[in-house]
């Protein structure tokens, strides 16, 4: 299978919702210096992917490809490329170009899988795990004895974050939109969840904190939640936005932090967590310990076609989903 061939991928010719993504023929070629052939087994579904199919965010190139991590096996390797041969089972998270059947991708953006770890775990850890990594580890070094509230609790990114501030000793607080993704967050490391749909969550971290509230905030909703985030926030907390599922926050000022008690604020994106491929190695190794220790568990409440993206963002848009969502190629 050295030259490539017909694949067949999901492609998206104008901004629009779930609808516009079409699954149609792919070419997929043979690798160039320095790049490899996957056979992806397994393919991520993230909130970047409808950033993107929308048009919020802007495409480098028409028509669209979507996906921003998978996992799979090597089938062919180009000249130059000494670390990785036929076979290997590996897993890479990039902005752009998953949602295929086959795919070249360059050889220093690829990390081995370890044994254990599976295709569809890796699918679902490469983006939303290396998030929760550099979130309590770099965007705010979490230390046990801290309190930190994660909006979207049982989201995929959520999960994960919950799991790994309570291995930490950290304590962990999380909003939930039914009482269902409550009891989801409850396992997976939360020591309480709010229902922002009928409680004001910065009231219940005031009373659950006994006034004390939080060092930081995890913040992927955005323009729904960013005043209440501040709320939760004690003297010189961290306010971390690091996505926008109900719109990008349009009207936050530098005066907010010092209202809230000279607050600190950042918007942080995990590409620029991993340009280097050290950072990208180390941190993938350290994801990975956490999964083979048992602190790090990925749990994947859907698995649908990779045929049937459609269904997958809608469901996403809809918050429906629960933890991590996987395509699966035919």
């Amino acid at each position: 299978m050295g030259e490539g061939g017909a694949d067949r991928g999901i492609i998206v010719r104008a901004p629009g919702g779930p609808e516009a993504l079409e699954w149609t023929v792919l070419e997929t070629g043979a690798p160039g210096t320095g790049e490899v052939r996957i056979a992806h087994r397994a393919i991520g579904v993230n909130f970047l992917d409808t950033y993107y199919r929308s048009g919020l965010y802007a495409w480098p190139a028409t028509p669209l490809i979507p996906g921003s991590e998978a996992a799979g096996v090597v089938e062919a390797v180009g000249p130059g490329v000494a670390e990785f041969a036929a076979g290997d089972r590996v897993a890479y998270t990039m902005p752009l170009g998953a949602y295929r059947e086959r795919r070249i991708v360059p050889a220093d953006r690829l990390v081995k899988l370890p044994d254990g770890v599976s295709f569809e775990t890796a699918a679902s850890v490469m983006l939303k795990g290396l998030t929760a990594q550099f979130l309590v580890t770099s965007c705010f070094p979490v230390r046990a004895g801290q309190c930190a509230l994660v909006h979207a609790a049982a989201g995929g990114v959520g999960l994960l974050l919950g799991q790994w501030l309570a291995a930490i000793g950290a304590t962990a607080i999380g909003t939930v939109g039914s009482d269902e993704k409550g009891a989801i967050a409850l396992e997976n490391g939360y020591s309480h969840v709010i229902n922002y749909r009928t409680s004001d969550f910065a009231e219940r971290v005031a009373a659950l904190t006994g006034g004390a509230r939080c060092d930081v905030v995890y913040d992927s909703v955005g323009q729904e939640t960013w005043r209440g985030s501040l709320r939760c926030l004690k003297r010189r907390g961290t306010f971390v936005n690091f996505g926008q599922s109900s719109g990008m926050i349009t009207d936050f000022r530098l005066a907010d932090l010092a209202a809230g008690g000279s607050l600190f604020a950042t918007r942080p994106v995990l590409f620029d967590y991993i340009a280097a491929r050290e950072d990208l190695v180390g941190r993938a190794a350290d994801l990975f310990a956490r999964v083979a220790a048992g602190d790090v568990r990925a749990v994947i409440g859907q698995r649908i076609a990779l045929a049937d993206a459609r269904e997958a963002h809608a469901a996403l848009a809809a918050r429906r989903t629960i933890g991590a969502t996987v395509l699966l190629p035919a």
